[in-house]
């Protein structure tokens, strides 16, 4: 594709669009009433196999502290998901990344864009062709363009052309295969206002907000044109931005949800919801909130929002509290609607200044399964059977109701 004219991409044509959004989806607040939603159902309709169904429940890999055998730091990891029981992985595509025995490699030898790293890369294309359903990414492009000061033209095209080629390779080369991609970025609030401060209110200006805005925007307008322009079947892709600091939003302050979400056209919303995991009630009023600011999409039925990371170190917590409260997140997440509930994450990432693991690990460094661990894996173990049984005794999976239902009802037991 030949490209585009800079003045195609700017920010009149990026207004137009959001100012075309139609009323908002109807709410699906009680259980029996939230439809599958089609952002994280099969592509095609029905899944055909277990393999190719959402279990809502999942953990990620991103810069692991630690490995054990000599593959790279993302194939070792994404072995143990896979080994796990899990249908979803979230891992990062960025230009450094880990090498063999966790060298940090900057991507090298003609790797200087996205699609050239998840085509060319040996470990990334190897974790892309694991039979994963769903494979949510931190997409951060070789440009990383700055946006806090505006987003020049310049930087607008280059990072449409970087999201607009990533997605025309992943619908073309995973074709039938029912994965469904997940495109977006590392926590916003951490971009847009840093952290929890009072002072940091100041740093959410009308042009950061409109920045950001833009190239969320620029994003947005990559892939759906992307989808538009490819013949595709067997294999979707959605774009995402995630949000952290929801609660002082709730409390009138400044946040990517309240200030940037409601300009943007963006797909769906990943919440990093440490803010509100330690209380199911603020957990869900919060993911309400997200809700409710999110711009409607009539053409993606029922929840547009899934909790991208919750966690509890061991540093701070017992093995046992880690998994409780932890069930606890799971439980709420699941009863709200959220297709999605991501673990942070199977290895630790985290080290203190005196060299110890702060401990957000499913299994620790010296290579012990966590009580987190046997949840997750009890609960694989029972959901692929309960749909495997569906599909053979009825030629079809559970409904997203249906699998709700079923899987609270096993998380209630011990």
């Amino acid at each position: 594709m030949k490209s585009l004219p800079v003045q195609w991409l700017s920010l009149a044509i990026l207004a137009a669009l959001t100012s075309k959004l139609m009323a908002a989806e109807p709410r699906a607040d009680a259980l029996e009433s939230v439809t599958r939603p089609s952002a994280f159902e099969s592509p095609g309709g029905a899944a055909e196999s277990p393999d190719r169904f959402n279990y809502i429940l999942g953990t990620q890999t991103i810069g692991a502290a630690y490995q054990f055998t000599d593959q790279t730091r993302l194939v070792e990891t994404a072995e143990a998901i896979r080994a796990l029981g899990a249908s979803v992985i979230k891992f990062e595509l960025k230009p450094q990344y880990f090498g063999p025995r966790g060298n940090v490699l900057q991507a090298t030898t003609g790797i200087d864009t996205l699609t050239k790293l998840v085509r060319d890369e040996p470990s990334h294309r190897r974790v892309l062709d694991m039979p994963f359903a769903k494979i949510v990414l931190w997409v951060r492009s070789f440009v990383d363009p700055p946006w806090r000061k505006g987003l020049s033209a310049h930087n607008r095209e280059a990072e449409y052309r970087e999201l607009y080629d990533l997605t025309v390779h992943v619908l073309r080369t995973y074709g039938g295969t029912g994965k469904t991609f997940y495109l977006g970025h590392w926590e916003g609030d951490g971009l847009l206002r840093g952290t929890v401060a009072q002072e940091n209110d100041a740093r959410v200006t009308p042009t950061a907000v409109q920045g950001m805005a833009d190239w969320l925007n620029v994003r947005q307008l990559a892939v759906d044109d992307a989808k538009r322009a490819t013949p595709h079947e067997g294999v979707e892709v959605w774009h995402y931005t995630e949000v952290n600091h929801v609660e002082l939003a709730m409390q009138g302050r400044p946040a990517l949800v309240n200030e940037v979400l409601p300009k943007t056209t963006v797909d769906l919303v990943s919440y990093s919801c440490y803010d509100t995991q330690q209380d199911p009630v603020r957990l869900k009023a919060a993911l309400d909130f997200i809700q409710a600011k999110l711009p409607p999409k009539p053409a993606i039925s029922g929840r547009r929002v899934f909790i991208g990371e919750y966690g509890f170190p061991a540093s701070r917590h017992t093995p046992a509290e880690q998994d409780s409260r932890s069930r606890q997140v799971i439980r709420a997440a699941i009863e709200w609607g959220c297709p999605l509930v991501l673990y942070w994450e199977l290895y630790d990432n985290e080290v203190d200044r005196q060299g110890k693991q702060v401990g957000f690990w499913m299994i620790d460094d010296r290579g012990r399964k966590q009580p987190i661990y046997t949840t997750h894996a009890r609960f694989y173990d029972w959901a692929r059977g309960h749909v495997a049984e569906r599909i053979k005794r009825t030629g079809g999976s559970p409904s997203y109701a249906e699998f709700r239902r079923a899987a609270l009802d096993f998380l209630a037991s011990p």
